[in-house]
């Protein structure tokens, strides 16, 4: 079993950053796929970005190309997701997930374990 924990959710004004964390505990952290997903009141989970279990390859939605960048320090067992430009748009609960399979996707229900979410709050 994976435990994973998001911090550094918050409220900013248009135009700022937030940089989110997910610390990963109780698994082989460098063997799953990661993904940051986020769900608004009255929407469906959304699909943010995802990284490999490497590193080496990530993949970003179309709403938050060239904003959002995520990464992973697999000897700190976290995965970052660095969120630029930020828009009134992208107030919702994020979550991260780790995917056993290893590799990148934005099917949620490819990803086994989940955290509680953190809440991003983008003030216009």
């Amino acid at each position: 079993q994976v435990q994973l924990v998001e911090s550094g959710g918050g409220m900013v004004q248009a135009g700022g950053s937030l940089r989110l964390s997910c610390a990963a505990s109780g698994g082989t952290f460098s063997m799953y796929a990661m993904g940051w997903f986020r769900q608004a009141p009255g929407k469906g989970r959304e699909f943010v970005g995802g990284i490999n279990w490497s590193g080496s390859t990530t993949y970003d939605a179309d709403s938050v190309k060239g904003r959002f960048t995520i990464s992973r320090d697999n000897a700190k067992n976290t995965v970052y997701l660095q969120m630029n430009s930020l828009k009134p748009e992208d107030t919702a609960v994020y979550y991260c997930a780790a995917d056993p399979g290893g590799w990148s996707t934005p099917d949620q229900y490819k990803y086994d374990f989940w955290g509680q979410g953190t809440q991003v709050t983008v003030s216009s």
